[in-house]
Formats: C-alpha cells, sequence, structure tokens
C-alpha cells in the first residue's frame, strides 16, 4: 500500500471513528470545567508538512482578519485527525489527483455564477494538482487550499460574502455561521459532498425567483424582454394614447375584440378601458401606490423598473437574503425599507400590510432582526440626544419658552427642570433629558411597538399622516413611521389571546402605559431593492440610501 493511499486510509479511519471532528476536549483545572483544543501530532512526513505549512499560515495571518479566522480553523480542523489528508489521491503509477468527492466539490465551484459568486474565488491558481508532481510540501499546500477553497465557499453559500456592517456600521444583522470543521467532516464523509454545498443556499420563494433570474442573463436571455412605456402626460380611465398598447403587453391584459370590417384595415384600440384600468389599479395596489387607476410619474417608474435590472442588482439582492435567517418564524413582522411597506406574515401567508415612513438619507433606518416586546400607549418621545443638540438648543436659544410650546419638558436627575430658567447660550444641553409629554401633537402618536435594541428604533404612531399619500416615503429621524397604526396593533394581538385592541383603546389618556407581551414577534428591517411576486415577475425598487450600490461595489472587490 502506497504511503498516500495509507494516509488517506488512516483519515477515512479517524473520520469514521467520529474522533476526527473534534479538536476540542473538556478538562478540570483547579475543579472548575474548561475547554481546550486538541493538537494530535503528525504520524507522517506529509502530515508533519501539513502541520508547518497551516501553522505559518495561522501565525502570519492579521488577526481578526476573515483569513486568520479560517486558518485557525483549518489547523484545528487537521489538527484533530493527525494533520491527514482529505481531497487528495494517486493511481497505481503513483500520480497524485483530486479525488471524485473533489472533483464534484470543482464542478459546484464551476457552477457557482448561477449562485451569484465568481468561480475564480474558488479555483483559485494553487489548486492544480499537475503543478504538483511528488514535491511534499506542495502537496500538503494543495491539500489544505482545496479545504480552504471548500470552506470559503460553504461560508459564502449560507452567511453570504460581504458582513452587512461593511455596507453600513447600522447594519447589525447578525449573518448565518457554518461549524467549519462540521462541514469539512459532512462533505469528506458524503456520497453527495455537491448536494450538501447546495443545499447551504436559502429556500426562500423570492430568492429562488432571484436565482432563476439570474440564470437567464447566463442562458444568453435578459429577464424577460423589458417592455418600457414611454413618458408621457398622466393616462387618465377614458382617454386614448398610443401607450396603452405597452401596457396591455407589460400587464398581460389581451387587447379587445374588435368586430372585422371587409375591406377596411382593422385599427387597434388604443382606450384606456375598464379591464386595463382594473389591472393597473392591481398592480398600484401590490407596489404600495394609490390605487387610482392613473398612470403618472410614480406608476409608469414601477413598471418600468424591471427594466433597470441588472445583473449585479440581482446578484446583491441575492446577497442580503443570505444574511436572512434560514427559516421565519411562523407569526413575524417585515418591514422593507425601499418599499416604504410592512407586512405582518403568518405562515407565509400576509396576514396584514399598511405603508410606513422611514428615516432619511441623513437619518437612516438601519437593517436588523429582533423581537416585539412591549407596546407603548400614550407614550413620551425621548428625544434623541442629537436632535436635543442639533435642534432643540437652538430654539431654546431664541425662545427659552420653546419646550411649552412644544408641549416637551426637561429633566436633569429624573426630575423635571425649567428650561426656560437656564442660560443656553453657556448650558450644554448633553446634560439634560428632553421629553415630549403624552397627548395631542406628540412625535410618536398614540401607540408604539417596542423590540428594545442597540438603535433606539421602533415602530409607532404619528401625528403626521400625510407623509403617508407620497410615494416616497423616506422622511423620520430612523423610527419606522405606521399609517394604520391601531390596525397594526389588532393584527399584531392576533398572537396574544389575553390581549385586545378595545383593551389597549381603553387606556387612552395623559399617561403612558406599558403593555408587555407574553409572545416575542419577532421583527425584520430588511432593504430589498429587487422582490419577486408569485409568478417570478421582478418589481424594482428605488435605493433610497444607495445601499445597493454600494453593496454592489464591495461584491465586484
Amino acid at each position: 500500500m502506497s504511503r498516500l493511499k495509507a494516509l488517506l486510509l488512516a483519515g477515512t479511519v479517524a473520520l469514521a471513528s467520529g474522533h476526527g471532528a473534534i479538536a476540542q476536549e473538556v478538562v478540570k483545572v483547579a475543579g472548575i470545567e474548561a475547554t481546550r483544543v486538541v493538537i494530535a501530532p503528525p504520524q507522517t512526513e506529509l502530515a508533519r508538512i501539513i502541520k508547518d505549512g497551516l501553522s505559518s499560515a495561522y501565525s502570519s495571518a492579521q488577526k481578526g482578519t476573515r483569513a486568520y479566522d479560517r486558518t485557525q480553523r483549518l489547523y484545528f480542523f487537521y489538527g484533530a485527525r493527525h494533520f491527514e489528508p482529505l481531497w487528495l489521491t494517486e493511481d497505481a503509477n503513483g500520480k497524485v489527483a483530486f479525488s471524485d468527492k473533489a472533483n464534484a466539490i470543482i464542478q459546484v465551484f464551476r457552477d457557482s455564477e448561477l449562485e451569484g459568486f465568481r468561480p475564480s474565488d474558488y479555483i483559485t491558481p494553487d489548486l492544480n494538482p499537475a503543478a504538483v508532481g511528488s514535491d511534499p510540501e506542495k502537496l500538503a499546500a494543495l491539500e489544505t487550499a482545496f479545504s480552504d477553497a471548500a470552506i470559503r465557499y460553504a461560508q459564502d453559500a449560507y452567511g453570504g460574502r460581504v458582513a452587512p456592517t461593511r455596507v453600513s456600521s447600522s447594519w447589525t444583522i447578525a449573518p448565518k455561521r457554518i461549524n467549519e470543521a462540521e462541514m469539512l467532516v459532512k462533505l469528506a464523509q458524503s456520497d453527495d459532498p455537491a448536494r450538501i454545498l447546495n443545499d447551504l443556499s436559502p429556500t426562500h420563494r423570492e430568492f429562488l425567483g432571484l436565482k432563476a433570474a439570474l440564470a437567464k442573463f447566463y442562458d444568453g436571455n435578459v429577464v424577460d424582454e423589458a417592455i418600457t412605456i414611454p413618458d408621457g402626460p398622466l393616462l387618465k380611465p377614458g382617454m386614448k394614447d398610443e401607450r396603452v398598447t405597452l401596457l396591455r403587453q407589460r400587464l398581460d391584459v389581451p387587447e379587445p375584440e374588435i368586430p372585422e370590417t371587409s375591406g377596411e384595415d382593422v385599427a387597434v384600440d388604443i382606450t384606456y378601458d375598464a379591464e386595463l384600468i382594473a389591472a393597473v389599479e392591481a398592480f398600484q395596489t401590490r407596489l404600495g401606490l394609490p390605487a387610482d387607476g392613473v398612470v403618472g410619474p410614480a406608476t409608469l417608474g414601477a413598471l418600468n423598473g424591471s427594466a433597470a435590472t441588472t445583473k449585479e442588482d440581482i446578484i446583491a439582492n441575492m446577497e442580503r437574503w443570505r444574511w436572512e435567517p434560514e427559516t421565519f418564524a411562523d407569526f413575524n413582522v417585515q418591514v422593507n425599507i425601499p418599499e416604504f411597506r410592512l407586512w405582518i406574515m403568518d405562515k407565509e401567508e400576509i396576514h396584514y400590510t399598511t405603508r410606513v415612513v422611514v428615516g432619511t438619507s441623513a437619518h437612516q433606518t438601519p437593517v436588523f432582526n429582533d423581537e416585539i416586546e412591549h407596546i407603548v400607549v400614550n407614550p413620551y418621545w425621548n428625544v434623541p440626544a442629537s436632535i436635543a443638540r442639533n435642534e432643540i438648543q437652538p430654539h431654546l436659544m431664541a425662545n427659552p419658552g420653546y419646550l411649552n410650546n412644544q408641549n416637551m419638558e426637561m429633566l436633569y436627575g429624573g426630575k423635571v427642570v425649567n428650561a426656560s430658567a437656564i442660560d443656553w447660550t453657556q448650558t450644554n444641553i448633553n446634560n439634560f433629558r428632553v421629553r415630549q409629554r403624552p397627548g395631542r401633537g406628540n412625535a410618536l402618536g398614540r401607540i408604539k411597538f417596542l423590540f428594545p435594541n442597540q438603535h433606539n428604533v421602533y415602530l409607532h404612531d404619528t401625528p403626521s399622516k400625510s407623509l403617508f399619500a407620497r410615494t416616497f416615503r423616506a422622511y423620520s429621524h430612523g423610527c419606522v413611521r405606521v399609517q394604520n397604526p391601531m390596525e397594526f396593533a389588532g393584527a399584531l394581538l392576533d398572537a396574544e389571546p389575553d390581549l385586545s385592541l378595545a383593551s389597549l383603546e381603553s387606556m387612552f389618556g395623559s399617561s403612558e402605559r406599558w403593555v408587555n407581551l407574553k409572545t416575542h414577534i419577532p421583527v425584520h428591517i430588511s432593504y430589498f431593492t429587487l422582490r419577486v411576486d408569485e409568478d417570478g415577475t421582478i418589481r424594482s425598487y428605488g435605493d433610497v440610501y444607495g445601499m445597493n450600490e454600494r453593496l454592489k461595489t464591495l461584491l465586484a472587490e
């Protein structure tokens, strides 16, 4: 038996015994249990070389980087199995090559464009058995480079290539992480390692829809032949307009039947009729636009949105889906910032939906996941320090009675103080806390929905109802304003059988009242510029904060 075959056999035995996947053991130190890393000594020359190569890479990598974490895990993984190879084999003549399992994984790398990846990120120049020959150091480098590529692909497929915080420091959604040692063992033991890697990608319907659209680009077909409707005057019911024909094609509404006239050409009816109006209204409703049947700039932009969809847009939105939970709770709340809309989902069905107002570009609504734990009726508005400093203090300097005019009060050490008695030209407002009392005109309206988080962001009512009539709705200081908060509360309480909308309404008054939910409801604030309908239609939304472009740039690095 050749040395390499013996090494591979030893590795297989280690994996089959179940000990090869564990690089840690629990020990007692002074009576206290602790975990230590176990590094099994290499038993062959090739294993020693693998160890030396990994050790060198581990020690030279910059701490805190992805390369450092990956190299550390590889070192621990191979250390648990005496640094024996997993992916190499040799024929009767002693020629070294990749094993069948390694070749199956390489095919996944080659097909990775269909997942929105770059094959060159995984099939790197150092994965070339022909260039290795019998040089033991090169064999060791080839072995560990392949494991490194497999781990990199698995993590990219499962949790994405770019950390959300690289896009924005306020995007604190936590990407999913694989257990790298367990993944290597699964791949080595499986008869179908390609399936294991392919199964790591999201299975959400919208992700699969984007993936199908991406495949059309690589098939040489753009995502459907784009039907672009030209600009023009407002298209209102009953009008005649040449664009009606294109509008029918875009919404898949058949042309009305026109009786044939013997000996004459049959004219095309370009009347904006009831059937087409109904299709436009349904389209507007789906996108959260005013369902008035009038085709104006906002509706026209939405109709033409998919025409601007690029391969890079699809890939960026697929990346963001990889950041989302593997599965969503049966009952959850979702907010999509570019869409300016909120949903309550119940077993993947829309239980309730309404419009929202999100943060401005200067005060962006963050992207993260949390759980709604409290409903607050008649809330105080605790003014953020930045608003107090930048907006309220200048008013106080000009008018010491400003807070009373705004139904606000100032606190110091937890006690209300008279703000008008303070010289604001000499005093720093950061030493105080400002809040707006409950009541008519309160910035949070009559109710807010709390999911305690580092951003101090929540869902709430608002007295500024006129903003919901606008198509573009990025006007808040970062929190999410809900158009119909009491309807939303009633739908939310379907998960809380001991509470009712009537019980919340009975609390209306001048005193803040807190309701603690027995069932915490997951809330997901996301940033998707492309959404996929049940029929596969892609809807495009504006990149309100420019973050889709930012992610596209990062993915291209």
